[in-house]
Formats: C-alpha cells, sequence, structure tokens
C-alpha cells in the first residue's frame, strides 16, 4: 500500500512538470517564447497613435505567422491575429493590466467584436480578415489607470 502511495506522488509530479513549465513567464526566459514578447518585433505597425499619454500600437498578422512553430488546429477559422500594445508615451513603459474591445467591420460590412486576451507585454485576438478589401478596426480600452481610450483606424487586406 505504501509503494502505491509513492508511484502515485511521484506519478503526479511527473505529469504535473509540463503544466508548471508551460505555465512561467517565458518572457524571462533565455530568448523569450515565440508567442511572448518579442513578438511584437514581428512586422510593420498597421496604426500607432497617442491618445491621452499612451502610446498605442496595431499590428496584423497571418495566422500562419503568429503560429510558426506551432501546429495549427484544424478548427481555427480565424486568418490573423491583431495585437495591441500600450506604452506610457513618456517613459517607454509597457502598460498591460486592464480590458480592450475591439470591433473589426469588413469590406463586406459584417462586423466582428472581441475582447483582447492579456498576452506577454501586449493584448491580443484573432479575427477573419480573409475578404480582400478596407476593414474597419474600431477599439476601446480601458486600462489600470481608469480611462476609456478608443482608437479607430482602417487596415486594407490584400
Amino acid at each position: 500500500m505504501k509503494n502505491a502511495a509513492v508511484i502515485i506522488t511521484v506519478a503526479s509530479f511527473v505529469l504535473a512538470a509540463p503544466l508548471a513549465s508551460f505555465a512561467m513567464d517565458h518572457e524571462s526566459m533565455p530568448g523569450g517564447m515565440e508567442h511572448g514578447g518579442h513578438m511584437m518585433m514581428k512586422g510593420q505597425p498597421a496604426h500607432e497613435e497617442v491618445v491621452d499619454g499612451v502610446k498605442v500600437t496595431f499590428k496584423v498578422m497571418s495566422m500562419k505567422e503568429h503560429m510558426k512553430g506551432m501546429a495549427m488546429p484544424k478548427e481555427i477559422k480565424e486568418t490573423h491575429h491583431l495585437m495591441v500594445e500600450f506604452k506610457d508615451a513618456k517613459t517607454g513603459k509597457a502598460l498591460t493590466e486592464g480590458e480592450v474591445k475591439v470591433k473589426v467591420l469588413g469590406p463586406d460590412k459584417a462586423g466582428q467584436v472581441k475582447d483582447l486576451m492579456g498576452m506577454e507585454g501586449h493584448f491580443g485576438g484573432d479575427f477573419d480578415l480573409s475578404k480582400k478589401g478596407k476593414y474597419g478596426v474600431m477599439a476601446k480600452s480601458k486600462l489600470k489607470d481608469g480611462k476609456v481610450r478608443s482608437v479607430k483606424f482602417w487596415y486594407s487586406a490584400k
């Protein structure tokens, strides 16, 4: 009976180790993680502006680029990943706490509304930008300072 308890305990630690390493802050690891901090370095900004002392940077990348090095789940219907980074305009310090909601209006006037998820250093969400043409992107954010900020811009999908 004692051996069974030891085996169960050891098995629990062995099975939990991958989960614990996955939950770690990969940004602090040497080289970071593909999905982490240096993700904002990929591609060119789709839009940048300063709103109430906060520099807001949007980037749009294909799901293929976003998921590079990972297996693309078949159930994913979205074609692009939208990333939003907030920084204090004076200090450049990343602002990572808050809520962000984005509405994307397609060339066919169909809308998609999503709450973006906080990710390592930015907020992100996946959208279907499969139709060629102009997309209206409207974002509202409420960061830790409690101010509501709005940003609107056009993005052209080719």
